[in-house]
């Protein structure tokens, strides 16, 4: 019997460096929205964090959006900045309704630090709605 026992974790053991092995191949690979995507170009989301970052900063979203017309991960961020800026301006209307509109400037707020944080780590996250928008937007200057 141990000697069964012996043969199964070989096995088990075969298995997993197989994997491991495999992963390894594989290399580093960036994701979106659950797509393994390889025409990512990975220096290009290191070189341009910090400017994405800014789109989500009001009116900086500007800076990537005009400056860095050449980084698709820029352009990503700075598109849905552009969007959710245009929302704040309209929610700064809002916000003399009490209550509702302080939730909602509050809202925007936590989505614009999410934005950031996001953005920082190198991630594409499509804002719910937000991204609807900002696909939309198109600058050929």
């Amino acid at each position: 019997m141990s000697n069964q026992n012996h043969k199964t974790n070989n096995k088990t053991k075969e298995t997993i460096n197989k994997k491991e092995t495999i992963n390894k191949t594989k290399g580093p690979s960036k994701k979106i929205n659950n797509d393994t995507t390889a025409d990512i170009n990975a220096a290009d989301i290191e070189k341009n964090k910090n400017m994405a970052a800014l789109s989500y900063i009001w009116i900086l979203c500007l800076v990537p959006l005009l400056g860095n017309r050449d980084s698709k991960f820029a352009q990503f961020h700075a598109k849905q900045g552009l969007v959710l800026f245009i929302v704040e301006i309209i929610a700064g209307i809002l916000i003399f309704i009490p209550l509702f509109g302080q939730l909602f400037m509050l809202a925007l707020l936590v989505i614009s630090v999410m934005g950031v944080v996001k953005a920082q780590n190198g991630e594409w996250w499509k804002i719910p709605y937000i991204y609807d928008w900002s696909k939309k937007i198109n600058l050929n200057l």
